[in-house]
């Protein structure tokens, strides 16, 4: 085990001494996730944003992301117990994305999973997946051996390796000048290799927004030598190297959504995990905040199937929440949507934070609003509940302050008026700054919106 409980409390304890899930989530001061290691700015937010959309960007994720490495020779049987995905076939040097939901269905979280070699994986990104498979592997059957490689969120020092990506339209002339004029054929979502400044490097290829894109990554001590390659052909791409404030807005260029709540805080089946977590998770020390208010912690929760990975469940075997999820993709009520912000209310909000001491809403902060770990803002229409709002961010490409949300699907058809609640009732979090609900006008819109509306010209 990574973690050694000592005399940390456990998240069931916490859970139980503070009278329920809601109850603990929210009441932690913990703010929304920052990115470690990095500035805020290179240059300006604004342009490090329209970078990856007309130029290039260098996207920083060395820090960030947490990585579970999963060694033996029955590692894919063993993922193939709680993954809701496909891995046949899953050769070498290609990337998967693994879908975990729990034994209710619900979502628990979802990272890219990487096959280096015929017995070694690679998982990346946020910590739940990690947390979630390193808990199993411990008392696992199967020959597969987890070490989980933290995130400079716990601890800042070297790393097994460095990870960045090259995106934007520029992003393919770039990479191909840096490693030498030529690129191996690599396809979407595969592993090629490539030799940058002397040094072996891996590249992942995907994209954002619809354009060319590289996921590069290589041994930990080679990474200045490769930036530095990047930096200085990038002169003349207009290369942006973008900060913490651009970085925490790309989940709106893809529809992703990046961070909800993980389904582990209910459920006898999950008590042996939240009795293994401590205090020194993520999942122990989040905090829920948004105008969403119920008592019941599956009101928060998300599905693999509405989120959009409906296309990724292989129904064909058994895993952790089969039937669960089964039963919801034959009764989908939600539909995943962008919402975009009334402009005028927008503003209208910022000016009453600034100028109004009498009944000022709550803040917006730009270029990202959200004020807790796991954000849920109500979708209203007519009064009645039609929605929750999630991952926020003002578009610096879409000039606009968008949102990913589910919505019902009665009223999810593009250019429907909804009305989202801004603020956080009767808030328990120091965090939060005294203020008024307010109501912000929204406009359905599809999702992802920039591949759909900007790419074709339609805003």
């Amino acid at each position: 085990m990574a973690h050694s409980a000592d005399s940390r409390k456990s998240l069931q304890t916490l859970i139980d001494e503070a009278g329920g899930p809601v109850q603990l989530l929210r009441s932690s001061d913990l703010g929304p996730y920052v990115f470690p290691g990095i500035p805020p700015e290179f240059t300006n937010w604004r342009d490090e944003v329209r970078a990856w959309k007309d130029g290039v960007a260098l996207l920083e994720q060395s820090y960030h992301m947490t990585e579970l490495h999963l060694r033996g020779r029955e590692v894919i049987p063993f993922l193939s117990q709680f993954a809701v995905n496909k891995f046949d076939p899953f050769p070498i040097r290609k990337a998967k994305q693994v879908v975990l939901a729990g034994h209710d269905g619900y979502l628990i979280a979802d990272a890219i999973l990487f096959r280096e070699e015929e017995e070694f994986f690679r998982l990346v990104g946020a910590p739940f997946a990690s947390d979630w498979l390193l808990f199993n592997a411990g008392g696992s059957s199967f020959d597969v051996v987890a070490e989980k490689n933290d995130n400079w969120s716990l601890r800042s020092s070297p790393r097994d390796v460095f990870r960045f990506q090259i995106q934007g339209p520029n992003a393919l002339p770039l990479v191909t000048e840096v490693a030498g004029g030529t690129l191996p054929e690599v396809r979407f979502f595969s592993v090629g290799e490539l030799t940058i400044a002397g040094r072996s490097v891996r590249a992942l290829r995907h994209g954002m927004a619809g354009t060319a894109g590289f996921e590069i990554y290589g041994p930990w001590d080679d990474q200045q030598a490769v930036r530095d390659a990047f930096e200085e052909a990038g002169t003349k791409y207009d290369l942006r190297k973008v900060g913490a404030l651009a970085y925490s807005t790309t989940a709106q260029e893809s529809g992703w959504m990046p961070m909800p709540l993980p389904a582990i805080y209910q459920g006898a089946e999950m008590k042996p995990y939240r009795e293994w977590l401590d205090s020194h998770f993520l999942e122990s020390l989040g905090s829920l905040g948004g105008s969403l208010v119920s008592d019941h912690i599956e009101d928060y929760y998300v599905d693999p199937i509405e989120v959009g990975y409906g296309r990724l469940v292989d129904w064909n075997r058994d895993f952790v929440g089969r039937d669960a999820l089964q039963e919801k993709a034959a009764n989908q009520r939600r539909k995943k949507v962008t919402l975009v912000w009334s402009d005028d209310d927008v503003v209208a909000g910022i000016a009453s934070t600034l100028f109004d001491a009498q009944g000022p809403g709550r803040y917006i902060a730009l270029p990202t609003p959200m004020y807790a770990t796991f954000e849920s803002d109500a979708v209203m229409l007519d009064g009645k509940l039609v929605g929750v709002s999630q991952w926020s961010s003002y578009s610096a490409n879409a000039r606009h302050l968008i949102s990913t949300a589910l919505v019902d699907a009665e009223h999810a058809e593009p250019g429907t008026e909804l009305t989202l609640l801004w603020g956080e009732p009767d808030s328990q979090r120091r965090t939060v700054d005294s203020h008024e609900m307010r109501k912000i006008q929204v406009a359905v819109a599809p999702c992802p919106y920039f591949d759909k509306v900007i790419k074709t010209g339609r805003q």
